[in-house]
């Protein structure tokens, strides 16, 4: 495909996952001739295995301690990743630059107080009346300033305080399709004109009992020990991950003008969401396949995205291997744990990565994937919601 002016480009990458921390770390992980070990805690929160976030020296991207105290873990995460995304690019020190950046967020809410949610849930199973319960508890129980602090665009904010990305500004939330809807968005104002750069991406602290609370009350989570994603068996689940990914993109024009190396060309972004029964996914995913041109080829590379949901995790692994028969596939979140708002961002890093160092990468799951003999050309992104959202990615490598 020939390239333009307002093509949409990697120029920085920051990431974080169970496996470690930046750029460096996930090439290797990628370009390794075996998948590494699981990096699994399933002690912490039995009976759920969670992939727990790595040693962090936050001070290397939050330097005063004030800024780092006022934040939760999934913040400073965030804010950390951020940075390594603006080191990344060479445009930490550049005022004007981050001044005129967008920044796209997809975060979550905030972490919650356990001992709040414990005594509602007690109380609950003693009594009836739980609407009036619940209001009698979050009248006389919640401090304000615990709500306030943990606002989700609070972390667009906190980058903003720290690294000094002071253009527009936006939030989504909504698990995977807020890392959908904040990609989209960054790419299509980039390839519009409207904006030169962005910052996008999202974190997620995986190690919070409230987020069990939350997934497992509809059973979405694994038990026991880990599974790799497409072996598990039933009833299935999510094995979470604490991760962050964010990205600098540019368009085309301004990248070369200053010179900076290229991961990878974004060609397209698209998502979607409705209902999924009787074949309405299939045929939801055909459209958004079309839109974004994705060929079958053996250059074509898939980072599945699938959260380990049963039902929808076949139903993803059938379609692409009906789809895409001559393609690679391998499912990302066996490797990092399911990153809910990140898990969007997180795979066009890693397919970034891939691209740019020429990967070959080893199976995450050797049962149920095929060796990939050759670096890919190109890599499709899946992020399909454990619930609702799907989108999809297309992206080629970035130099000519």
């Amino acid at each position: 495909m020939n390239n333009s002016a307002r093509d949409v480009v990697i120029t920085g990458i920051g990431i974080t996952s169970c496996h470690g921390v930046g750029r460096d770390v996930h090439t290797a992980l990628l370009k390794a001739p075996q998948a590494p070990a699981a990096v699994v805690d399933t002690d912490r929160f039995a009976p759920y295995p969670v992939h727990p976030l790595p040693d962090i020296d936050w001070s290397d991207q939050i330097p005063r301690r004030g800024d780092q105290r006022q934040m939760e873990n999934w913040q400073r995460l965030g804010v950390f990743t951020a940075g390594l995304a603006l080191d990344d690019a060479g445009l930490k020190d550049d005022a004007e630059a981050c001044g005129a950046m967008d920044m796209i967020v997809a975060a979550g809410g905030g972490e919650r107080d356990i001992d709040v949610d414990t005594l509602i849930v007690n109380e609950a199973v003693k009594r009836n009346d739980r609407d009036v319960l619940l209001n009698e508890k979050l009248t006389t129980e919640l401090r304000p300033t615990l709500f306030l602090a943990q606002l989700s665009n609070l972390l667009a904010g906190n980058i903003s305080i720290v690294h000094k990305v002071t253009g527009s500004s936006k939030t989504f939330m909504g698990e995977e399709g807020a890392g959908v809807s904040a990609v989209h968005t960054a790419f299509e104002r980039i390839r519009a004109g409207q904006a030169a750069r962005a910052l996008v991406g999202g974190s997620y602290n995986a190690e919070r009992p409230d987020m069990h609370l939350v997934f497992e009350g509809v059973q979405a989570l694994a038990q026991g020990q880990w599974q790799p994603l497409w072996s598990r068996e039933e009833p299935g689940g999510i094995i979470t991950g604490s991760a962050s990914a964010f990205l600098v993109l540019e368009a085309r024009s301004a990248a070369q003008a200053r010179g900076a190396p290229i991961y990878a060309t974004i060609r397209a972004v698209e998502g979607d969401r409705g209902a999924r029964e009787e074949g309405k996914l299939e045929r939801r995913l055909d459209a958004l396949s079309e839109r974004v041109g994705a060929d079958d080829n053996s250059d074509l590379l898939i980072l599945s995205g699938s959260s380990g949901m049963l039902d929808i995790t076949r139903r993803e692994k059938a379609y692409i291997q009906g789809k895409w028969p001559a393609a690679t596939l391998r499912g990302y979140s066996g490797l990092t744990g399911h990153t809910m708002e990140t898990q969007f961002p997180l795979g066009i890093a890693l397919a970034a990565l891939a691209l740019d160092s020429g990967a070959a990468i080893a199976r995450f799951d050797a049962a149920n994937e095929a060796e990939m003999t050759a670096p890919a050309a190109r890599a499709l992104v899946t992020a399909l919601g454990f619930v609702y959202a799907e989108g999809l990615a297309v992206l080629e490598r970035g130099q000519p």
